[in-house]
């Protein structure tokens, strides 16, 4: 007997839809391969060099857009993938207007132009919103229709170049390395959306530490979903990065009790300010941090 989708009871549309992306599954055609070098690389002609005293940086989970506000939402979200919808324009412009006051930004959970963001791409809609100088994707998990996850940076200047690396482990996670000028030497801002499981996040972190290690100043940003103690436990140690004194709850937002999301920089740079930026249009607070280049 053919088994009956899942969704039982819902309406038939989702039962289609599940029959459509269920081979999809199965192939493991939408998974990421291992890679040892970046998957793509961008040497970018008109770069522009950092000539500010200081950054204003920020790193954002925006679950897509989907605005969980208790975890009973996460099974609504899930829905939402299967189902044909209108873009969010409000939401995800207030998202645009809550980065815009900010130099250099880290995007995780962004869709590239699913069902989940009602068909647009999320990371050109907010460089457009906010008149980003210049923005980068890196499409981790590409589900179709159904889904396309995404990290991406927006920054008012533009680097020289761009990495993008899958992250060891189950694919679907992966790094961006954006190199930008600065004074006679280069700042490697690198934003990341680690895995769920302890061990895998060891393996990535000793990854980017391996990637960042010959870098003179770096930022390293997202969600990196482990706390601050087992980050500095891990092999990113060995980067001499300055880990905040302060555990900045950032998750989840509507009571936040945990610091996955984090900021870290070299300590060649001068953090002035670091916070939890209050806002529950995601399920997970912006952090956002100053750092001073003088």
């Amino acid at each position: 007997m053919k088994k009956k989708p899942p969704f039982r009871g819902q309406p038939k549309l989702l039962a289609k839809k599940w029959r459509q992306l269920r081979p999809l599954l199965s192939s493991g055609r939408w998974l990421a391969t291992e890679s040892k070098g970046p998957v793509r690389l961008r040497h970018i002609e008109t770069q522009s060099q950092i000539n500010q005293d200081q950054i204003r940086i920020l790193t954002f989970n925006i679950q897509a857009g989907l605005n969980s506000q208790a975890y009973s939402d996460y099974v609504k979200s899930s829905l939402s993938q299967f189902l044909p919808s209108e873009p969010n324009i409000p939401h995800i412009s207030a998202i645009g207007d809550l980065i815009k006051d900010y130099d250099l930004i880290g995007l995780q959970e962004l869709d590239a132009g699913s069902h989940r963001s009602g068909h647009i791409n999320q990371l050109s809609f907010l460089a457009a919103h906010g008149e980003f100088e210049f923005c980068h994707q890196q499409l981790n998990r590409n589900l179709g229709r159904f889904g396309q996850y995404s990290n991406g940076i927006l920054s008012r200047f533009t680097p020289f170049q761009v990495e993008d690396h899958k992250l060891p482990g189950l694919p679907g996670r992966g790094a961006i390395i954006a190199k930008y000028k600065f004074k006679e030497s280069s700042i490697a801002v690198c934003c990341v959306h680690l895995a769920l499981s302890e061990k895998a996040q060891m393996k990535q972190l000793k990854f980017l530490k391996e990637l960042l290690e010959n870098e003179e100043h770096i930022v390293l940003m997202g969600d990196m979903n482990c706390i601050a103690q087992q980050l500095e436990q891990s092999p990113l140690q060995e980067l001499s990065l300055s880990f905040p004194e302060l555990k900045l709850n950032s998750y989840p937002s509507w009571g936040p009790s945990r610091n996955i999301d984090h900021i870290l920089v070299s300590q060649s740079l001068k953090v002035s300010h670091v916070e939890v930026v209050q806002s529950t249009l995601s399920d997970h607070c912006p952090v956002a941090m100053t750092i001073e280049l003088k």
